[in-house]
C-alpha cells in the first residue's frame, strides 16, 4: 500500500538511472519474470560492477613508504624545541624562527617537542618536497589561526611516535592568512596531501571551525586520534584513507568528510581498518562522492541519536513529530553517507543515528559486516538501490529498515524492526508520496534470490509499489496487526518460484500471483490469534512443512515452500509445541507435538486458500 512518507526539507540529490541487465557475468545474479522490467542483474545496480570492494578500494587509495611509519633518528632530522613563545633548533633544515612562527622552508623530517602558547607551525617547502613532522610531545596553541599550517609542500607527513602525546589547540576566532578564501580554517590545515602515522596520540581541539584539513588527500596509517571540533573533524577534499588507527571524534557538524564536488573520480573515502568512535551533530561520515569500508569497529551516533520511540503516527501527517528527525542539507545527521556507491565489504558497525543510519544518493551494496542499527529515520536508505550479497544486519529501531527503487537480497542476514514498513520500494529521494509516485511501477522491485530475511513491522511487512520476485533465501514476516497494512502488498505482480516465506498478520496481506512457479497457502482465521500461537503445517505422510509461532497477533498466515506440491494432501494445526531450533518464530529440526487440527487440503492452485 503506498502510504504518506514524512516530508524531509532536503532537496532531493541527483539520482543516478538505474541499468536493467541484458544478460549475466558469470558471478552474477539475474532473475527472470514474465514482466520484463522486473529482470536485473544486480551487478548493474552500483558503480563497481562485477568487481569486489577489495579491488575497488585497492586502486582508490594506494600508499607509498612515506605514509608508513618509519625510525626517524637516523634520517637527519633537523630537532625544533618550542619554549613558550618561541622555538630553537638544531639541524641541518632550513628553519626560520620569527618570535612565536616557526617556518620551515624545505623538504626533510623535523622533531618537534615542548609547548608553544600562542604561535604557528608553517610550512612552506620551496623545493616542493616531502615534509615531515615528527611531533614528539608537543602542546601547540594559536589564538588566531591554525597551529600548524601547511601552505605548500609536495606532501606533508606528521608522525606520531610511540608513547607521545601531543594536543593542538586554536582559538574561537581567525584572522584568516587568504582572506578571499577564508584559509586556513582548521587547527591542523594542509593545502596539499596529508598523512598522519605513527603509534603516539593526538589531541586536537578545534574551537573557531574544523579539526583536520587536507586539501588534497589525507592518509591516516596510524596512531591514537582524538579531534573535537566546533564544525567538522576530519576532511579531506579528494581523498580521505584510513589504513588503521584508534580515531575518536566528537563534531558539531560532520566527523569524517571529503568535498570535492568538481571532479566526479574524487571526494571519496576509502576506509581499510581502525577503530572509529564518532559522536556528530550532522554526518558520521559523509563522502561527497563514494563511500568504501572493508574493515574496522565503528561506533557512531550522529543528532544525539534516533528518538526513544518511533511511531506510525508521528508520520502520518507527511512530517516528523517535535522528537523526531527533520533533514536540511546542513542538518542532516546520517550515519554513513554518499551520493554516489555506498560500499559495505567488512567491519561492525553499531549506529544510532536520528536521521537516516545508512543513505546513498544512489546505491548501497553489502558484501560482508556486522551491523546493528538505530535509527530515527530510515535504517538504510539509497535512491536507486540497495543490494545484499552478504553481511549481517540487525535494525532494531527505524522507521522504515530498508528503502529504495530496488531492494536485491542475494545473501546476508537480515533482521528488521521497523515503526512502518520493513522493506518499502517506493523509490524517489527520501520525499513524500507525492514525489515518490514521480517513478513509474515498473522501476520498483524487490528481488529475493538468496540469504536471510526477518521483518517485525507495525506497517507493512514487505512493501513494492511495483513487482517483488523471490527465487531463493528464507523471508519471515511478523505483523502488521493493523488492518490498513499487509505483511505482503504489492502494486503490480508477486513471483515466487523458490525458497520460503513465511508471514503471519492482519488480513490486508496479499498472496503470490497466479504466474508463480511455487505453491502457497493463504489461511483466514475466523478471528485473531493471540502472538505465540503455534501454526504447524505437515504433509499427508507427517513431514513438516513449516512450524511458526508468530511474535505477534494474527489472523492470516502465509506459506509458501518448495514442499508445497500440487495434487498433495497437507494438515494446518494450531496450538501444541514444539521443540528445535526457533528464530524469529519460525522453527527448524523440531519435533511438533500436536494442538488442534484446523483443516485438512489438497494443493490445486498456485495459491489455496483456507478458512477455518
Amino acid at each position: 500500500m503506498m502510504k504518506r512518507k514524512f516530508t524531509k526539507l532536503l532537496a532531493p540529490l541527483l539520482c543516478t538511472t538505474i541499468l536493467f541487465a541484458c544478460g549475466n557475468s558469470e558471478d552474477s545474479t539475474t532473475v527472470t519474470s514474465t514482466n520484463l522490467n522486473a529482470e536485473v542483474n544486480i551487478d548493474t545496480l552500483s558503480t563497481i560492477g562485477d568487481g569486489d570492494i577489495q579491488t575497488v578500494v585497492s586502486d582508490l587509495a594506494t600508499y607509498s613508504d612515506d605514509d608508513l611509519y618509519t625510525e626517524w633518528k637516523g634520517q637527519d632530522p633537523t630537532y625544533i624545541q618550542l619554549n613558550g613563545g618561541t622555538a630553537t633548533y638544531e639541524g641541518s633544515g632550513a628553519v626560520v624562527v620569527s618570535e612565536s612562527t616557526i617556518y620551515i622552508r624545505t623538504g626533510g623530517v623535523y622533531v618537534l617537542s615542548g609547548t608553544l602558547d600562542d604561535g604557528q607551525i608553517v610550512v612552506e617547502a620551496e623545493d616542493k618536497s616531502t615534509v615531515r613532522l615528527v611531533l614528539n610531545g608537543v602542546d601547540i596553541h594559536n589564538s588566531a589561526s591554525a597551529p600548524i599550517y601547511v601552505k605548500d609542500a609536495e606532501k606533508m607527513v606528521i608522525s606520531l611516535p610511540e608513547g607521545t602525546e601531543n594536543t593542538i589547540s586554536d582559538g574561537t576566532k581567525y584572522v584568516y592568512n587568504d582572506k578571499e578564501k577564508e584559509e586556513p580554517n582548521s587547527a591542523i590545515f594542509s593545502k596539499d596531501n596529508l598523512t598522519i602515522n605513527g603509534d603516539g596520540k593526538l589531541i586536537v581541539e578545534a574551537n573557531f571551525n574544523d579539526g583536520i584539513i587536507g586539501k588534497d588527500e589525507l592518509r591516516i596509517t596510524g596512531g591514537n586520534i582524538e579531534v573535537t571540533a566546533v564544525d567538522d573533524a576530519i576532511v579531506g577534499r579528494d581523498l580521505v584513507a584510513v589504513q588503521a588507527g584508534n580515531v575518536t571524534l566528537t563534531a558539531g557538524g560532520d566527523g569524517i568528510k571529503s568535498t570535492n564536488d568538481e571532479d566526479a573520480e574524487k571526494g571519496n573515502i576509502a576506509l581499510e581498518g581502525g577503530t572509529y568512535t564518532i559522536i556528530a551533530d550532522n554526518d558520521g561520515i559523509q563522502a561527497q562522492t563514494s563511500l568504501y569500508i572493508l574493515d574496522g569497529a565503528f561506533t557512531i551516533t550522529t543528532g544525539g541519536g534516533s528518538p526513544e520511540t518511533i511511531g506510525v503516527n508521528e508520520f502520518a501527517d507527511g512530517g516528523h513529530s517535535d522528537d523526531s528527525a527533520t533533514a536540511t542539507e546542513t542538518t542532516s545527521s546520517k550515519g554513513l553517507k554518499a551520493t554516489s556507491t555506498l560500499a559495505i565489504g567488512g567491519g561492525t558497525f553499531t549506529i544510532d543515528s536520528y536521521d537516516d543510519a545508512i543513505h546513498s544518493s544512489n546505491s548501497v551494496l553489502f558484501e560482508a559486516g556486522e551491523l546493528t542499527i538505530d535509527s530515527g529515520d530510515d535504517g538504510i536508505h539509497a535512491d536507486s538501490s540497495v543490494v545484499t550479497k552478504g553481511g549481517d544486519i540487525t535494525i532494531t529501531k527505524t522507521y522504515e529498515g530498508i528503502e529504495s527503487k530496488i531492494v536485491a537480497i542475494a545473501g546476508g542476514t537480515i533482521d528488521i524492526t521497523s515503526a512502518d514498513d520493513g522493506l518499502n520500494v517506493g523509490g524517489g529521494a527520501d520525499s513524500s508520496e507525492d514525489n515518490m509516485l514521480e517513478s513509474t511501477s515498473e522501476e520498483h522491485l524487490i528481488q529475493i534470490t538468496g540469504g536471510y530475511v526477518s521483518v517485525n513491522s507495525l506497517g507493512d511487512g514487505l512493501d513494492s509499489n511495483g513487482s517483488f520476485i523471490m527465487t531463493g533465501g528464507t523471508v519471515v514476516v511478523n505483523g502488521p496487526t493493523d488492518a490498513g497494512n499487509g505483511q505482503i502488498d504489492y502494486v503490480d505482480t508477486f513471483e515466487i518460484s523458490g525458497g520460503v516465506l513465511v508471514a503471519a498478520g492482519s488480513t490486508k496481506t496479499q498472496a503470490s500471483s497466479e504466474m508463480s512457479g511455487q505453491n502457497a497457502i493463504l489461511m483466514t482465521f475466523p478471528k485473531m490469534q493471540a502472538a505465540g500461537t503455534i501454526v504447524h503445517l505437515e504433509d499427508s505422510e507427517g513431514n513438516t512443512i513449516a512450524t511458526f509461532a508468530p511474535e505477534k497477533d494474527y489472523q492470516s498466515l502465509y506459506i509458501s515452500s518448495p514442499d508445497l506440491v500440487n495434487g498433495s494432501s497437507y494438515t494446518l494445526f494450531s496450538g501444541g509445541s514444539s521443540t528445535g531450533t526457533e528464530r524469529n518464530g519460525l522453527y527448524t529440526g523440531s519435533e511438533y507435538t500436536v494442538g488442534t487440527k484446523v483443516v485438512e487440503f489438497t494443493i490445486s492452485e498456485v495459491v489455496t486458500s483456507l478458512n477455518g
